[in-house]
């Protein structure tokens, strides 16, 4: 091989690279930040516990403030709970009144980064002892560069909403025919389709997650519905779907 021919190969190798390089940008660094704590003075197995599982964005403190109370937002159970300043606060508060087996888990892990994105689910699980916890689900859409999270009219072109939940209402109906549970009329007419606020720009599709109850019994679990980026052609504004912002 000439050199001559060598060095055009490197130019267009180191193109590609520089190419690559501004069209992924490098990940947002975070810190896992990971405790367990059981109520003082009790022993054994039935002890009351915290244990929170989160992350932390150093360099994006909003984000950073935004878990928490996110997380913190995840601990109300009812009209009567008053949101905690802090998860600190929150597990001393939990912890001061708990009964025996009871528990609360929260975490907050990166689902995923790509784009200008940074995706975050949001897990909670309550135990106060019963046959099962509650669980909670939810997700943070970041955008790096407005350095806010994306509401689902940021997300959308405008007027696309009804065209965007009937693409739902289209993976639901495959998410029926594919565990078979379409089968059986009498589910489907006391479990109709619903709309979730739980919904993340993942790299693949568009996912949105359902908490217990919603569309299924406790005993499907948080219930996920994908939607490929192919079926929102002129719903999500192409500045959100991966390849074309």
């Amino acid at each position: 091989m000439s050199l001559l021919k060598l060095a055009s190969l490197t130019c267009i190798a180191l193109a590609l690279g520089a190419c690559q390089s501004m069209s992924e940008p490098k990940p947002l660094a975070f810190t896992p930040d990971a405790s367990e704590q059981v109520k003082a003075g009790c022993n054994g197995e039935d002890c009351p516990l915290v244990n929170i599982e989160t992350v932390h964005f150093a360099s994006d403190p909003q984000l950073d403030a935004l878990i928490e109370q996110r997380l913190l937002k995840m601990t109300v159970n009812s009209p009567d709970d008053k949101l905690a300043p802090t998860l600190s606060a929150y597990r001393e508060q939990f912890l001061r009144a708990a009964d025996a087996r009871n528990s609360m888990y929260l975490q907050a892990k990166v689902r995923e980064q790509h784009d200008d994105l940074v995706i975050i689910e949001l897990i909670s699980y309550l135990d106060t002892g019963g046959a099962h916890g509650m669980p909670g689900r939810g997700f943070i859409n970041w955008s790096r560069k407005d350095h806010k999270e994306l509401t689902l009219q940021d997300m959308l072109l405008p007027g696309q909403e009804k065209a965007f939940w009937g693409a739902a209402k289209v993976a639901h109906n495959s998410w029926l025919i594919n565990s078979r549970l379409g089968n059986d009329p009498q589910f489907v007419k006391t479990w109709p389709f619903q709309q979730t606020p739980n919904v993340a720009l993942l790299k693949d599709a568009v996912v949105l997650k359902y908490d217990v109850y919603s569309i299924a019994p406790y005993s499907e679990g948080n219930v996920e519905l994908v939607i490929p980026y192919s079926r929102l052609n002129g719903i999500v504004k192409p500045e959100w779907i991966p390849g074309r912002g």
